[in-house]
């Protein structure tokens, strides 16, 4: 099977598709050939879509469910500095959620945003485990608690910290996933060095996205270092066997509108 597929008559040789390629397995055209990808580099093929991406005639395809191709306008994705800024900085954990809950529909788009991001060598270990049911995420939160319980005269780092914790959920606040209507928990393979990163990076683009959807989210920190150690959550999560927990986000529609953009710490950058 040919790994690009290129139409001669949009084709301009110009070259950009064997000089971006990240495998430098593109052959450039010449007169008499288009470019192409010899049947034995056809193994090193990333399927980045580098190539097809890039070309400016829009002449190649790479040979990866071609029929799903989608057009890019002209305009798609332009946004100003401004606005990009304003939009970013605008984004809070978000703690206080209603109970209405997200559409599974406007969830499958969010993933399908983060789908895109960027992986090691485009390997694309991260999975989903999207927890949707309010009840599920309650019983998750005292299953984190249960964790922080076993932490208790410890040399765990947290072990001086979880009593306030474990004291304010015996008092019926929700310390732990804040009322929020669903996690997301985004899931790697066990054994792969990179694909911690990978998920966080997807993680990110789905808590970039979600705004846009209205949608809040907040990095479920303490729930993902339950998932990692207490073998009652990984029952409840369920992942596949070779499977683990990367990180959880909770996520849902905010109880309260953000007004303004708090001060951070000076910018430090140094130069070389």
């Amino acid at each position: 099977m040919e790994t690009i597929l290129v139409d001669k008559d949009l084709c301009t040789r110009c070259g950009i598709c064997s000089v971006v390629c990240p495998m430098a397995i593109v052959s450039p055209a010449d007169e008499s050939t288009q470019p192409k990808v010899a049947d034995e580099k056809a193994v090193m093929c990333l399927q980045c879509g580098h190539c097809e991406a890039f070309c400016p005639s829009q002449a190649l395809l790479l040979n990866l469910r071609p029929d799903e191709r989608l057009p890019l306008p002209d305009s798609a994705g332009t946004i100003s500095p401004g606005t990009i800024a304003f939009y970013l900085k605008k984004r809070r954990s978000v703690r206080h959620f209603t109970s209405y809950p997200v559409p599974r529909e406007n969830i499958l788009e969010m993933l399908d945003i983060a789908r895109y991001a960027a992986s090691g060598s485009n390997g694309q270990p991260v999975k989903w485990l999207v927890i949707h049911d309010h009840d599920v995420v309650k019983k998750i939160a005292g299953l984190t608690i249960e964790w922080m319980k076993s932490l208790l005269n410890t040399a765990h780092p947290m072990s001086g910290y979880v009593p306030m914790f474990i004291s304010a959920w015996e008092q019926g606040h929700d310390v732990i996933c804040r009322g929020a209507p669903h996690l997301l928990f985004a899931h790697i393979p066990e054994g792969n060095p990179v694909a911690s990163v990978d998920a966080i990076i997807a993680l990110t683009h789905f808590d970039v996205a979600a705004p846009a959807f209205g949608i809040g989210t907040c990095w479920a920190g303490f729930v993902a270092m339950a998932a990692i150690s207490h073998e009652p959550l990984q029952k409840e999560l369920g992942l596949p066997t070779g499977r683990k927990c990367a990180y959880a986000m909770m996520f849902g529609y905010p109880q309260y509108k953000v007004h303004g953009i708090p001060r951070r710490k000076p910018l430090e950058v140094t130069w070389q």
